[in-house]
């Protein structure tokens, strides 16, 4: 599937720094409702990251909500939409499968329900964050909203778990619900009722699937053994979508109570959930331990069509209605949808005869809240293991260092008990109780490194068991059961790239960090074009003909260093060669058919891609950079949308990262070309946070956002840090107090 090309206006730097400041300076105080409120502060630094001071936590939170709003509004209250289950009412079709998913699994009201279970603290905490937001919509009138005039605290709940929930529940093997046709979209509009069982998961085809596939990231952390300063250092690198509900937002939130983190988070999350505070930091990788299962159930009692077999009997299942509202053009649509769940959870899709109900672990878990809290107040490694030892997290490994010069590796998630005799990567039979979950396995119970004589551990969303090069020091896979981790034998080329990197690694200063994080060797080609110049030089006897068309480009290709940069033309050679053999996309790490059958055809691929190259640039010496750009359209609900506006009319900047799979650290996914129409890639997915912290007596870090801090196109900071990126440099992420003191520039007051 390839982005249709539509004329859209792209990004324009409409508004100078001395208006922003004193647009900012003319708003610098403003009161709430509530008189009595200690004031929060907002600092924000030469980039326009918000550094937000609280007298109390609850305060730091206002401030926190506050300044997401003024951010990025509309992502705030996108993401919100969905959690609450209302996304058709702005998306239209678009937004169904979204809606069905999150009411199938009731987020709204289990949310409005356990919101009331929380402490009065966290309560009271997720109403300051709500109110930030509120007050910011309530000082700016003129603030669009598309459906939410006012943010209520449980949403902070249901933002949560409607997160979750999209990541968690493609393991449970089953797909998502899929928008219908025109055809049938209108036939429902007659019959006013759906089954929400009846739709149908996506087909797995198009580039959509394949960003999705992409999310993933690289995790780092190296003790003080290996480095100049005595002190272990983080790599924090996730690979997010740039748009739509996975991006990141960077801030630095502070109180007078003893919070003191700065780093990233989704949107709606009161405060950030990857980074670092004065003594410790972490950050997460995407991992696939089985947390979401799928159960056969079968109804089949004529005289109660809710009836299902379980242990040789009936239970009854509960069934329940609710209104879905579907934009049509300018108006909105009601459509009846029936629900039905099991006590094995939701029914999500009919299969034969057979019903299937889905459960995933973790989601409805309220102890979340106390342990990322606890984890962002640790002080040591024995309080923070504490705290994420509640395994309320559902998935994700984990990697962190502190001041205290532990790392430390952790295979993360909330992973249920069960028999192992079953296979529960396809459904399993609801109505045999055996094939019920047996209690959680606890943290200690997971696959981790602490310490390892390595000096290092690296995550890069693959097995747990090649965490380091010492195979000593990894968890063994003989030790854990084998429901447990579904990546088991997973090790991606970012992987092998790390340790060879972290292996070789020495003495490394704080500056060698910081290049490292943007590493451009490609694993790949440092691995596979030498270990070819045998078959080459076989080619030249079997083939002469296809090695005398393909002998410039090799030699090309041997006056290499294997790093991508902007001005390499052996980049854009080599990458297209990559999708030749393996296919375009993620993972792509499989040889295509045709190229299994021996290595010489490898160069009948090397050739296909020379002649692509110049088909679309009219020279096979192109330039990467050229080829691979950085621009940024605003307000898109995802990927998909963002492609349809990305235009290589307007502004944009080189890249120097490629895609994953070829084993490059500096990891970037883009869209694909459209010949004669749009030659260039435009970058869609990689690093959308990454940073890089030094633990010593103070804390030092870096880091860096794909574009900038704001989401609002007039903004300064719409564009600037992707500047930062062509160049491969980071920005300062000031922490100390004298170091946001010294590099503010505009300063909010609310109260």
């Amino acid at each position: 599937m390839q982005f249709a090309l539509q004329p859209q206006i792209c990004w324009r730097s409409a508004i100078c720094w001395p208006l922003l400041a004193s647009l900012f300076l003319a708003s610098a105080t403003h009161s709430t409702a509530d008189e009595n409120r200690d004031a929060a502060v907002i600092h924000r630094d030469s980039w326009g990251v918000a550094h937000i001071h609280g007298r109390t936590h609850a305060d730091a939170f206002f401030g926190m909500g506050y300044a997401q709003a003024e951010d990025y509004f509309w992502q705030l209250e996108d993401t919100c939409i969905r959690a609450i289950g209302r996304y058709a009412e702005v998306a239209g079709e678009d937004g169904i499968r979204s809606d069905i998913l999150n009411r199938s699994f009731e987020i709204t009201g289990r949310s409005q329900q356990d919101f009331k279970k929380l402490t009065a603290e966290q309560q009271g905490m997720a109403k300051a964050f709500t109110d930030g937001i509120n007050h910011y919509l309530a000082t700016h009138p003129t603030e669009k909203r598309r459906l939410i005039d006012r943010f209520e605290p449980w949403y902070v709940v249901a933002m949560d778990r409607h997160m979750i929930l999209e990541f968690i529940y493609r393991q449970a093997h089953i797909g998502k619900p899929e928008a219908r046709s025109e055809e049938v979209f209108a036939a429902t509009e007659k019959s006013n009722h759906w089954n929400s069982w009846d739709w149908q998961p996506p087909r797995e085809t198009g580039f959509d699937q394949a960003i999705q596939a992409a999310i993933g990231s690289n995790a780092w952390a190296i003790s003080g053994d290996r480095t100049e300063s005595g002190s272990a250092m983080l790599f924090i690198n996730p690979h997010q979508p740039w748009y739509g509900m996975g991006q990141f937002y960077e801030a630095h939130i502070r109180s007078d109570e003893g919070l003191n983190f700065t780093g990233a988070c989704f949107f709606g999350n009161p405060f950030p959930t990857i980074g670092h505070n004065e003594h410790l930091g972490w950050t997460y990788t995407v991992n696939e331990p089985d947390i979401a299962d799928a159960w056969r159930i079968t109804f089949d009692d004529a005289s109660n069509p809710l009836n299902y077999r379980y242990d040789n009997a009936y239970r009854q299942a509960t069934q329940w209605k609710e209104t879905l509202s579907v934009r049509k053009g300018n108006k909105l649509i009601d459509q009846q949808v029936t629900f039905r769940k099991t006590h094995h959870g939701p029914i999500v899709r009919k299969d034969g005869d057979k019903f299937l109900a889905v459960q995933v672990a973790g989601l409805f878990n309220n102890d979340r809240v106390n342990q990322a809290w606890n984890m962002a107040l640790a002080k040591d490694f024995k309080s923070w293991k504490a705290a994420i030892g509640l395994c309320a997290i559902p998935m994700f490994n984990v990697v962190y260092a502190d001041n205290q010069n532990n790392i430390f590796y952790a295979y993360n998630g909330s992973i249920p008990k069960r028999d192992a005799t079953f296979n529960w990567r396809k459904p399993v039979d609801g109505s045999n109780p055996q094939t019920e979950w047996q209690g959680y396995h606890t943290f200690d119970e997971l696959p981790q490194v602490l310490n390892p004589n390595s000096g290092y551990v690296q995550s890069c969303n693959s097995t747990p068991f090649t965490t380091t090069h010492i195979n000593a020091d990894n968890p063994q896979a003989t030790s854990f059961p084998p429901y447990m981790i579904e990546d088991a034998d997973v090790d991606m080329r970012r992987s092998k790239m790390s340790r060879l990197i972290l292996k070789n690694a020495d003495q490394v200063s704080y500056q060698d960090w910081q290049k490292l994080a943007y590493d451009t060797r490609l694993y790949w080609a440092m691995t596979e074009i030498p270990d070819l110049a045998n078959d080459y030089e076989r080619l030249k006897v079997d083939d002469s003909d296809l090695a005398d068309e393909v002998a410039e480009y090799w030699d090309h290709l041997q006056n290499w260093d294997f790093k991508s940069s902007n001005a390499s033309t052996q980049t854009t050679l080599t990458v297209a060669w990559y999708e030749e053999l393996y296919g375009f996309g993620y993972p792509a790490e499989t040889l295509r058919d045709e190229y299994t059958s021996g290595r010489l055809t490898w160069f009948r691929a090397l050739n296909k891609a020379a002649q692509k190259i110049n088909g679309l640039y009219g020279t096979w010496k192109h330039p990467w950079g050229d080829t691979h750009r950085l621009q940024r359209v605003a307000d898109q609900p995802d990927v998909q949308h963002a492609g349809v506006g990305l235009n290589p009319l307007f502004d944009s900047l080189p890249c120097p990262g490629t895609p994953g799979p070829l084993g490059i650290i500096c990891t970037v996914y883009s869209s694909p070309e459209i010949p004669l129409l749009r030659t260039q890639r435009f970058a869609v997915v990689g690093a959308s946070y990454m940073a890089v912290v030094q633990f010593g007596n103070e804390v030092q870090a870096h880091s860096i956002m794909p574009f900038g801090a704001s989401g609002r196109r007039t903004s300064p900071h719409f564009f600037d840090q992707a500047k930062l990126y062509a160049d491969k440099k980071l920005k300062p992420a000031w922490f100390s107090n004298a170091e946001v003191q010294k590099n503010t520039v505009t300063t909010i007051k609310l109260r």
